[in-house]
């Protein structure tokens, strides 16, 4: 492991994981609870429809532009209100937020990613939401992107920054 990706793990592991939590069985049904609603919200609003995506990679439609910059102008005052105004989270704690540092492999990535995007007309977050509408054919883009990530995490160390 690189320096680089020690330094990401070592801030990673700041946040508490299931063990030490102590939640189990029922107390994570929350998180069910909230994944179900957010799928709902993807459904209509047509987030996962593949014409949609397709409208957006041809410029046809300005709908998905707009769901996606109103998420990065919501993302970037919340993150900024969270450092300006130290917000602790629910059980308290101070909520860190790590620097992160540009690498040209994150063109790379992002280019890989927006051409499946494109071509499959679906990107990880609204996966399971296209499955639970009954397009079943999008297990075959989920077990990609498992993969895909697998061979990532398999060979990042080794890749250049």
């Amino acid at each position: 492991m690189n320096v680089k990706n020690k330094n990401i793990q070592e801030a990673v592991c700041d946040a508490p994981n299931l063990q030490e939590t102590g939640e189990k069985g029922f107390a994570l049904i929350k998180y069910l609870i909230l994944g179900i609603l957010f799928g709902i919200v993807f459904v209509k609003a047509e987030i996962i429809s593949w014409f949609r995506i397709q409208e957006m990679f041809r410029l046809d439609s300005f709908h998905m532009y707009g769901v996606i910059g109103s998420a990065i102008v919501v993302g970037i005052i919340s993150i900024q209100l969270i450092k300006r105004l130290k917000v602790k989270s629910i059980a308290g704690e101070e909520i860190k937020i790590p620097t992160k540092e540009f690498r040209k492999g994150q063109i790379y990535g992002g280019f890989i990613f927006g051409l499946g995007w494109a071509i499959t007309g679906a990107c990880p977050g609204p996966l399971f939401a296209q499955i639970g509408s009954g397009f079943t054919v999008i297990i075959i883009t989920l077990l990609s992107a498992i993969a895909g990530t697998w061979v990532y995490g398999k060979f990042s160390d080794k890749l250049p920054n």
